[in-house]
C-alpha cells in the first residue's frame, strides 16, 4: 500500500512541475508577451502584443533574433494599454520553438513567448511530388507499347528456356 502512494505522490509531482514548466513565460507584474500566430511558417508575418509596458502603452524593443528576423519595435496601439509590433519569419528559418522577447522602454520589464516554425501550418497545402523519375529504364506503359510488348516476350521466352535447360540437366540428359 505504501509503494502504491509513493507512486502516486511521485507521478502527481511529476504531473504538476510539467504543468509549471508549460505556463507561459510572465513578467513581474503578470503581463505577457503573445505571439499571434503562435505557429508560423517561413516567409511568414508574426505579430506581437503586450500589456505589460504598464497603462500607457509605452514603447517596447522587440527581440526576434532566435529565429534569425532581428530586432523590430513595438509601438503603443488602439488598445488600452498595449504595445504592439511586427516580424517577418525569414524563409530560412527551420522548424522549431523560438524564444521572442520585448524590452519595455520604461522600468526594465522584460517579457517573453514562444514563436513555433513549421514547415506547414493550418491554412497550407503540402505539396506532393509530381512527375516521372528519369532513370533510364522506362516504365511497364512506356512511349512505345509495341517496345514494352517485345520486352516482355523475350523475358518470356528467356524464362522458359531456362526451365527446359534446368529440366534437362536434372533428368541427366545433358545440354
Amino acid at each position: 500500500m505504501r509503494r502504491t502512494a509513493r507512486l502516486l505522490t511521485g507521478t502527481a509531482l511529476a504531473v504538476a512541475a510539467a504543468g509549471l514548466a508549460a505556463a507561459p513565460a510572465e513578467s513581474a507584474d503578470g503581463g505577457a508577451l503573445q505571439v499571434y500566430p503562435a505557429t508560423a511558417t517561413p516567409g511568414s508575418q508574426v505579430t506581437v502584443n503586450t500589456a505589460a509596458c504598464g497603462a500607457k502603452a509605452a514603447a517596447a524593443a522587440g527581440d526576434a533574433t532566435a529565429v534569425g528576423a532581428g530586432t523590430f519595435t513595438l509601438a503603443p496601439s488602439t488598445h488600452e494599454g498595449e504595445a504592439i509590433g511586427e516580424f517577418r519569419v525569414p524563409p530560412s528559418a527551420q522548424p522549431g520553438t523560438y524564444e521572442i522577447v520585448a524590452k519595455c522602454a520604461e522600468g526594465d520589464r522584460r517579457v517573453t513567448g514562444d514563436l513555433m516554425v513549421a514547415l506547414s501550418g493550418a491554412g497550407h497545402e503540402q505539396v506532393q511530388p509530381r512527375g516521372s523519375v528519369k532513370t533510364g529504364v522506362g516504365g511497364a506503359l512506356g512511349p512505345d507499347p509495341v517496345q514494352t510488348t517485345a520486352g516482355v516476350a523475350a523475358l518470356a521466352v528467356a524464362a522458359a528456356g531456362g526451365t527446359w535447360l534446368l529440366h534437362r540437366r536434372a533428368r541427366g540428359d545433358g545440354i
